[in-house]
């Protein structure tokens, strides 16, 4: 995780502790030892990795064999705060500890340092090391603070607020003016720190830590710009962190450099307010991109921020003309300081306004356009998918309740959330209600006369869960209208179903709902050959939804519809339920 405020306070610290004499400088140091690994080239790995933000970190062969790393030398007492400071932050980890270094036996970082072999009783101890002479700053009193500062020059005191700006305490003009907001900047900067006076005037040494934080930091990200001919699109982006990787039109795409560095995705497509809005509804199905955060969509442009557990994401894009240009930041939670900086630059810097554009020919938000849209990225899927049927006008749907157990939210269609309004485990049949009313193409009439057994019938259902974009037909016969055990409110079918279609309506050549088929399961307790299902009647159906206030509808007896009609009635009845973790 990155902390720039522990880089404040390592700064601030290193000048707080400096010895002011000789005596001080040769006082006992210490270090503290955050890991250790019997592998030398994990532990060469994970000194270089503690070195981007630490250039004190070095690395021992240790007495038992392992190879520490660790942060120093310091005074004892400089190194007790910082123990404290460091775990406070997370920058190290909690089980970290201050050592005198009397079980180092030779130094293998940083490279080029002593060479070390596992000890023996022949192994030479190396020789030690020689410390540079530490720059003394001298502290001062408030007076003495103002005095100081009256010496700066104009470029010093703007870049004083362009610090406390990037760190977040100043929102005003950088005009080197140190007025009211400047001050209080200053201020909430000292409280920050956690161990400073907040009088709103920096002491040469603060003035000094603060500088030397942001520097840093400005130094770590390597803030370049980038002028991007085929998207169209100069930015500015943190090349310290990312890295350029391949072009997936319409996506520009800039890896992370390491576990803890943001991605960052350029966007550039030609279209209009369509593919626009298409554009945001199918952003929306990549697992990058959480559900959970606000959304903002105009007339010319979107704004997404989607946080999890997983992901912490912002994304932008506007339409200029006939070009749709914008930027994704995938990251993770935790550095949420650190991404509104990055993010600042690229608004800042952002231009959407060359000539280029990625693939001429996607013009239209349809169906391969999104395909190709997603190509290199990772889609949201569901945990699982099973059919319902429509039973409303507003799009009231029956289901398994295998499809909504265990479920963070439920879907129906794929866009539209809905809630659970009944969910009996003894029959096995879910009651949905859309978040949003819908408006299916038909709705299911429930049987009412008696059927001939050995009748055909049809079940429509997902039987490839969300795979395909519309159910298929699956045919069987209705064996019985009781369960093996005589039960009244089960029908026995020969038919091959696969999982998917389970919720699916049972119906007859009049396109009158029979029953919902149930998931293959064992009864009592024995396997089921295979061809062998069972589906919930009409009758318990109707039985089971009276609580609820749903009037189902009466299918009367007609003529057995042609094989076009019934596929056109089934498929319009049917809705794909998916279960999201």
């Amino acid at each position: 995780m990155f902390r720039p405020f522990a880089l404040v306070a390592l700064f601030l610290s290193a000048l707080i502790f400096a010895p002011t004499d000789r005596a001080a400088a040769q006082e006992p140091q210490v270090w503290l030892q955050v890991e250790a690994h019997p592998s030398l080239e994990t532990a060469l790995d994970r000194a270089r990795a503690y070195a981007t933000l630490f250039p004190e970190t070095a690395g021992f062969l240790l007495g038992s064999g392992w190879y520490g790393v660790v942060l120093g030398p310091y005074p004892t007492d400089e190194a007790q705060i910082r123990l404290g400071a460091l775990k406070r932050e997370g920058q190290i980890p909690a089980d970290s500890f201050i050592t005198d270094g009397l079980g180092f036996e030779g130094q293998i970082f940083p490279e080029g340092a002593v060479q070390v072999v596992p000890a023996t009783p022949e192994v030479i101890a190396p020789e030690p090391l020689v410390e540079a002479e530490p720059v003394v700053v001298p502290d001062e009193d408030r007076a003495q603070a103002r005095d100081s500062e009256a010496l700066l020059t104009p470029e010093e005191r703007r870049d004083l607020q362009t610090a406390l700006q990037w760190f977040g305490f100043y929102s005003s003009g950088i005009d080197g003016a140190f007025g009211p907001g400047t001050r209080n900047s200053m201020a909430a900067w000292q409280e920050a720190q956690g161990m400073l006076e907040p009088t709103g005037i920096l002491t040469t040494r603060q003035r000094r830590a603060l500088l030397d934080a942001w520097k840093g930091e400005l130094a770590a990200f390597d803030f370049t710009e980038i002028v991007e001919p085929e998207s169209g699109i100069t930015v500015t982006l943190p090349l310290g962190l990312v890295e350029f990787d391949h072009y997936e039109p319409p996506f520009v795409h800039y890896r992370a450099k390491s576990e803890t560095a943001p991605r960052i995705i350029l966007i550039s497509q030609p279209g209009d307010q369509a593919s626009l809005y298409g554009l945001y509804d199918v952003l929306q199905t990549l697992d990058s991109v959480p559900l959970d955060g606000p959304r903002d969509r105009g007339d010319r442009s979107f704004r997404i921020r989607g946080t999890s557990a997983k992901a912490d994401t912002t994304v932008f894009a506007e339409l200029k003309g006939s070009r749709i240009k914008g930027w994704m930041l995938i990251s993770t939670p935790g550095n949420d300081a650190r991404d509104a900086r990055i993010i600042k630059v690229i608004e800042d810097s952002f231009s959407p306004d060359g000539d280029g554009v990625l693939d001429p020919g996607m013009a239209v938000m349809g169906a391969e356009t999104k395909a190709g849209l997603l190509s290199g990225l990772e889609v949201r899927k569901p945990r699982l998918s099973r059919t319902g049927f429509f039973i409303t006008p507003e799009g009231a749907v029956l289901t398994t309740t295998e499809a909504v157990e265990g479920c963070a939210r439920v879907t129906i269609d794929r866009d539209t959330e809905a809630s659970v309004s009944l969910a009996d485990a003894s029959s096995g049949l879910a009651l949905l209600t859309p978040k949003s009313p819908l408006a299916p193409r038909a709705i299911a009439g429930l049987a009412t006369a008696s059927v001939r057994l050995g009748s055909e019938v049809t079940v429509p259902g997902y039987s490839y869960e969300d795979r395909l974009p519309a159910p298929t037909l699956t045919f069987g016969t209705l064996e019985d209208v009781t369960g093996l055990n005589g039960e009244t409110g089960l029908s026995r079918l020969a038919l091959q179903s696969l999982p998917g279609d389970a919720g699916g309506a049972v119906l007859d050549g009049q396109g009158a709902v029979l029953g919902m088929l149930l998931p293959a399961a064992p009864q009592g307790g024995k396997q089921m050959p295979a061809g062998v299902a069972f589906a919930l009647s009409a009758s318990e159906i109707t039985r089971l939804l009276l609580p609820t206030g749903i009037a189902t509808q009466a299918l009367v007896p007609t003529e057995p519809l042609s094989p076009a009609a019934l596929a056109d009635k089934a498929t319009g009845m049917t809705a794909l339920v998916s279960c999201w973790e």
